[in-house]
């Protein structure tokens, strides 16, 4: 998929065909690192869309797809790979007694590849997550600078490589943490927030295409008056399809008796469902 071969509509058709409801600004943004070459940097809420926007990019345009889930700890060895040093002390050992000569144990043969060299050097285009980029520590971002901007990496004792196919890199992050100036920098930014009433009712029944439109409109409403409490973890838009599924299976005879029966679908923290159900369901 190249930009000049494609229009914003097209890639909102597209996305909607793999039941991924997008709106302007997601497509338009998409539009533009494809036209550019620059990574996406995507913020927003958890559970909004971040990390499937990336695998449905990939499943859409039949790319390959790699990804960084990244913790706080992660290393560079975890993201771009590490020496063999089994095979390595082997290599040392057969040295000793033939003629092989040692200093190949910095040869690529040895060194084991983690998701990030195997997105650049894969021959076919990609789409590269880096997700919850917000959970590496600083050290670990700075690294992705090179690769992010120069569209290579550089390994100590191996050398550099530069970039093999139209990778599409995706970073998503839940702003647990400022990122750097320079990866912003690199990155077309979007903040993808909770989908408009209209939208999040768009998004049910893209993956639920057996629900009835009244049960759709009526929870995600009251998702949305819940999103509105001061709570500790608000209910994602995951939670508004689990929800939905769940209300379902149980009848919607009894609608509110459903949704109380399942709150725990959508509220994850005892807490937050004493206040739900007392500033919510024991109002109506």
């Amino acid at each position: 998929m190249q930009a000049e071969n494609i229009s914003i509509k097209d890639i909102d058709k597209s996305l909607l065909d793999s039941n991924y409801v997008s709106n302007n600004e997601i497509s338009t943004t998409l539009y533009l690192s494809l036209l550019l070459g620059k990574p996406m940097l995507i913020e927003g809420p958890p559970g909004v869309g971040k990390t499937e926007l990336a695998k449905v990019v990939a499943k859409t345009f039949n790319r390959d797809f790699f990804r960084i889930q990244c913790y706080e700890g992660i290393t560079f060895e975890q993201i771009v790979g590490e020496w063999n040093y089994q095979k390595q002390l082997l290599h040392l050992e057969a040295a000793r007694n033939d003629s092989v000569r040692e200093d190949k144990i910095f040869d690529e043969e040895f060194f084991i590849r983690r998701p990030l060299l195997n997105a650049f050097l894969n021959d076919n285009d990609s789409v590269l997550l880096i997700d919850e980029i917000d959970k590496a520590d600083e050290e670990v971002e700075s690294f992705l600078l090179q690769a992010l901007g120069e569209q290579e990496i550089t390994i100590n004792d191996l050398g550099t490589f530069q970039l093999n196919n139209d990778l599409i890199v995706i970073l998503t992050s839940n702003s647990q943490r400022s990122l750097l100036d320079e990866t912003k920098d690199r990155c077309l930014f979007l903040y993808i927030p909770y989908p408009s009433i209209e939208r999040e009712i768009e998004i049910v029944k893209s993956k639920l295409h057996n629900a009835d439109d009244e049960t759709v409109s009526y929870v995600v409403k009251l998702v949305h008056d819940i999103r509105n409490l001061n709570l500790m973890k608000k209910p994602s838009v995951r939670g508004t399809v689990d929800w939905v599924q769940s209300v379902m299976n149980l009848g919607t005879k009894n609608l509110d008796q459903s949704l109380k029966d399942s709150v725990g679908v959508a509220i994850k923290t005892e807490s937050d469902k004493k206040r739900v159900l007392k500033d919510i369901f024991n109002k109506r």
